[in-house]
This record gives C-alpha cells, structure tokens and sequence, in this order.
C-alpha cells in the first residue's frame, strides 16, 4: 500500500500539470489577433445620428441601406424605418420640431 502512494500521487499531479499546460495554451490562442485583419464595413460620419434616435428622419434611415442589398432586404429596411418614422412623430411633436 506505501508502495502505491507515491505512484498514485506522481500520476496525479503529472495529469494536472498537463491538463493546466493545454488550458493555458487554449487562452492564449483565443487572445491572439486573427492574421487578416478585417476591414470596417463602413466609415461613420463624425456628425452621424445614431439609427432610432429622436432626431433622425425617414431620409437618413433611407440613405443607410445599403446599395447591394436584395430586394427583400431592402423592403424590410424600407418598412423598419417608415415604421420607426411613425414612432417619432409624437416625440417630434412634443419637442417642438
């Protein structure tokens, strides 16, 4: 039995050396930046107003789909911003505009 003890622990801590040597690994992987970087999608204007807020207007919504969308995508985006322009007017309204 006092044979087996230092056996058993020699196994014991080379399997949690190991397993925390993968782990480890498996971090560092995942915080590395990828080799091609990713360009923006699109710029934003310095004097953009933020989509849904309380000063934007049909036409800016209008002006933010963009060019290659399909049909459908663009149908989608057309209603979404005629139905957030409905939802504004009574914010517009009461803010005097």
């Amino acid at each position: 039995m006092h044979r087996q003890l230092p056996i058993y622990r020699a196994v014991l801590v080379s399997t949690f050396v190991i397993l925390s040597g993968i782990l480890a690994s498996s971090v560092q992987a995942a915080d590395k930046a990828p080799a091609i970087p990713v360009p923006p999608v699109a710029t934003i204007p310095s004097k953009a107003i933020a989509a849904g807020a309380s000063e934007d207007s049909l036409q800016t919504c209008l002006a933010r789909i963009p060019k290659g969308a399909t049909t459908g995508q663009r149908l989608m985006a057309e209603q979404s911003c005629r139905r957030d322009d409905s939802d504004r007017k009574p914010f517009q309204a009461t803010l005097g505009r």
